[in-house]
């Protein structure tokens, strides 16, 4: 019985998915994805026509991790500074925890970021940082302080997944890293 052609194309996505964070985003080629999904190497090709938009699918993917993630932080009765830490809390365990996903995801060299729906998952969690951050930082461009949080939040991740931050700072736990990030944009708590 043949497969279905959303059946097939989300087999596809779902090896990558799969092979990614296994082996990382070097892993990604469209003959590889293809053995491993059990189809001929152009069969890709029928759904998927450049090897980005494979590569976009398969980072959409990891886009909606993120964001069920962050929607799971919620807000509840926190104040926007405590929801701003569990957000970025929750960005920072992602990043670790699917560290080739979160490379792919964040490699838009590789990526038709326009393409697949990519911008409408990933800038709603930016936007929902920035409503935050405006509300703790009324003073001041939401959208740069957030800009230049979500940056450092990035090199915490990729700094403490290398372990560079570890040998540097002495310390086996990120959370201070977070709290000094969070002070350095936002100010300090009591202020």
């Amino acid at each position: 019985m043949l497969e279905s052609e959303t059946g097939l194309r989300a087999r596809l996505v779902d090896v990558g998915v799969e092979l990614v964070a296994r082996e990382g985003v070097q892993a990604l080629t469209l003959r590889e994805i293809a053995r491993r999904a059990g189809v001929s190497h152009g069969a890709p090709r029928r759904y998927f026509p450049t090897h980005l938009e494979l590569l976009s699918a398969i980072a959409r993917r990891g886009f909606d991790a993120l964001a069920e993630r962050a929607t799971a932080l919620g807000g509840g009765s926190a104040s926007p500074r405590e929801q701003v830490s569990a957000l970025l809390r929750g960005y920072l365990e992602f990043a670790l925890d699917n560290r080739g996903m979160y490379e792919l995801m964040f490699r838009h060299d590789l990526l038709e970021s326009g393409h697949l729906g990519l911008r409408d998952t990933s800038l709603p969690l930016f936007g929902r940082l920035v409503d935050l951050v405006g509300q703790v930082r009324p003073d001041a461009d939401a959208r740069l302080v957030a800009g230049a949080l979500w940056a450092n939040l990035h090199g915490i991740a990729q700094l403490w997944g290398w372990g560079s931050l570890q040998l540097a700072t002495g310390s086996e736990d990120f959370a201070p890293l977070l709290r000094s990030a969070l002070e350095a944009h936002l100010g300090s708590e009591e202020a």
